[in-house]
């Protein structure tokens, strides 16, 4: 049996091996937000003009592209624990840049559909990221590295819509043409510069194509004490977390009259507030509180920062709780950083795909039910009078969340030594 030692042990790769990983998450992250401002305009220009049509495509291709996280997310992950992290993320970066040119080039919704599965598939690459980031830090470093590939998602939520919103303006398919000339740039870079970050020796001896599912990755979960609980806290996290992209054009435009001029500004505060909680307060506070208070701290902040935007009466209110809502930041660096210490270097894609195949559980139930919910809110609104219904129950899945962190969210020294024994 090996030792906490030899299991933790990482290798030093070049020090541009963060920066790739790092902008090759971004790329994911500006992959989902490039479409927030266009692909509704899009679909609705393929449809005709007819928005009912363009909602209800709209609707499938978000449930769609979840499915495919679903399902290839654990394949990913295995890939890498095989053949290495360095393959797998060149193969999804390239998939992203050839998917990109595609949907630019789409001439009606059906190409265009196609496109987007081949998006949900090559973002899995989100999962082999997280494992070379596990491969390259030590246990203690975790946390804060993940928090800094988490303000990824931050620099995303600005430059994704911006860079959507302004090329849009000139053309629908400039965005996609953008964004496919970054990835060509990046797997370029990847390909001259990008180190392996899991030696031979350390790979899995083979792929176990009976966990490469969903289903595998369920029975992977469940057979490593620790893990099933907190990766069912890091889905309640992720049921909340899509209302936001959901709802919040529609909500904000029904109860606060917003144009898309403050929606804009709203995007950037949103995201420079996650990316000074990420870049510069994980690390710090982590630190401090333990990887199990971070995952306390953000599952409590993000419950009271969705009361706020549920009940604020006013545009003003519901800004003050973005930088309430920017702590919950603390919650996946935490999280990650406790479930990475339970697995060895030959499972970390694996436990990765395992949590990004939860993660596309959430982006297809999700959707459906917040969408739902607001209009069954907006329709009864007279009677009841609360728009804020949808993000009063992402509060719950946060407080969930919180409760559930109380009792899994256990100190990985211990369970590391049960491991040994």
């Amino acid at each position: 049996m090996a030792t906490t030692t030899q299991i933790e042990e990482t290798p030093k790769p070049r020090g541009a091996a963060f920066g790739f990983i790092f902008f090759a998450s971004l790329m994911n992250s500006i992959s989902f937000g490039i479409l927030i401002p266009i692909l509704p305009d899009l679909i609705k220009q393929m449809s005709g003009g007819d928005t009912a049509a363009a909602s209800t495509w709209n609707a499938l291709f978000a449930t769609v592209w979840g499915l495919m996280q679903f399902v290839c997310g654990p394949i990913l992950g295995m890939l890498s624990d095989r053949f290495g992290r360095r393959p797998v993320l060149l193969l999804s970066i390239f998939g992203l840049f050839v998917d990109f040119l595609f949907m630019a080039l789409a001439p009606n919704l059906a190409w265009l559909f196609v496109g987007r599965v081949l998006n949900g598939i090559t973002a899995s690459s989100f999962s082999t990221a997280n494992a070379y980031v596990a491969d390259i830090t030590t246990p203690d470093q975790r946390a804060r590295n993940f928090g800094l590939i988490g303000s990824a998602f931050g620099f995303g939520f600005i430059i994704g819509p911006t860079l959507g919103g302004i090329l849009g303006q000139e053309n629908l398919r400039l965005p996609f043409v953008a964004a496919a000339v970054l990835c060509a740039l990046n797997w370029i870079y990847g390909l001259l510069v990008l180190p392996e970050s899991l030696p031979k020796e350390r790979r899995a001896p083979a792929v176990n194509w009976a966990r490469a599912n969903p289903l595998g990755s369920l029975i992977f979960l469940r057979a490593n004490p620790g893990l099933l609980g907190m990766a069912s806290v890091g889905l309640l996290y992720q049921l909340g977390f899509n209302v936001l992209p959901t709802i919040f054009v529609l909500y904000t435009g029904y109860r606060y009259g917003w144009t898309p001029r403050i929606l804009g500004f709203t995007f950037m505060a949103t995201g420079v507030a996650q990316i000074l909680v990420q870049v510069l307060l994980v690390g710090p506070v982590v630190k401090r509180v333990g990887e199990r208070g971070a995952v306390l701290l953000g599952t409590s902040m993000g419950a009271v920062a969705f009361v706020i935007y549920a009940l604020a009466p006013t545009g003003l209110i519901y800004l003050v709780g973005i930088p309430v809502y920017a702590m919950s930041g603390f919650l996946q660096p935490g999280l990650m950083g406790l479930m990475t210490r339970r697995v060895g270097p030959s499972r970390q894609g694996q436990l990765q795909g395992a949590f990004q195949s939860l993660q596309g559980v959430s982006s297809i139930i999700a959707p459906p039910f917040f969408g739902l919910t607001f209009a069954w809110a907006i329709h009864n609104n007279a009677r009841f009078h609360i728009p804020g219904l949808p993000i009063l129950a992402a509060a719950v899945l946060f407080a969930g969340a919180f409760l559930l962190s109380l009792w899994v969210a256990r100190p990985a020294a211990s369970l590391e030594l049960q491991e040994q024994a």
